[in-house]
């Protein structure tokens, strides 16, 4: 009987691929969940219900895992309108419910004790700074502002996600929000411009 184009039967290539996925996720949740150094290729391939051979056979070594695992999706980019700005900074906290995604995750739970970890991290934020940066009033150091902009929030995220803080994790998000909202609109030098005068 010929073959349906609605049929279940795939093909070598997309089984392939279907399985380099589930690699990549069970990869995620684990680095997000120990980080890289207590990550095991074993633990990986028996969490995606696989060969620890076969992993080795698709990405070649943790590194390369690793690497894959935390590929930074591309930065949105930012709204040239300040308020619109601050609540798109704002909502990367990933303070609501669902938090982070786990590439993200298992990037900043090893960027400290990894140095490829801490590259991917890096570059990550400075594309993240220089799109602030871009949106930024080209008088009083943007760089720094966005820099500073960005890094506080690393620090929130850090503290909310990875050390469950609890006067940050049992908070509720809007009020972390609103508390944060004046301060990153102070940083973007725009703070005295919408409102106040005198």
């Amino acid at each position: 009987m010929p073959t349906s184009p609605s049929s279940p039967h795939r093909s070598r290539a997309d089984r392939r691929r279907a399985t380099e996925a589930r690699i990549l996720d069970s990869a995620r949740e684990l680095f997000a969940e120990k980080g890289f150094d207590r990550t095991t290729i074993r633990a990986v391939a028996a969490a995606a219900g696989v060969d620890p051979a076969l992993v080795m056979q698709y990405f070649g070594s943790k590194r390369e895992l690793f690497s894959q695992a935390v590929q930074a999706l591309p930065v949105s980019p930012a709204p040239a309108d300040t308020d619109a700005l601050v609540d798109q900074l704002i909502a990367t906290l990933g303070l609501k419910l669902g938090g982070l995604p786990e590439g993200t995750l298992a990037m900043m739970r090893s960027m400290l004790t990894d140095p490829a970890a801490a590259d991917h991290a890096r570059a990550a934020l400075a594309r993240q700074i220089d799109g602030v940066a871009a949106t930024l009033p080209t008088a009083g150091d943007p760089e720094l502002r966005a820099a500073l902009i960005v890094t506080t929030l690393l620090g929130v995220t850090i503290g909310h996600q990875l050390l469950d803080l609890p006067a940050l994790h049992d908070a509720p998000p809007e009020r972390v929000a609103a508390l944060l909202r004046p301060a990153v609109k102070a940083l973007t030098g725009q703070s005295g411009q919408a409102g106040q005068t005198g």
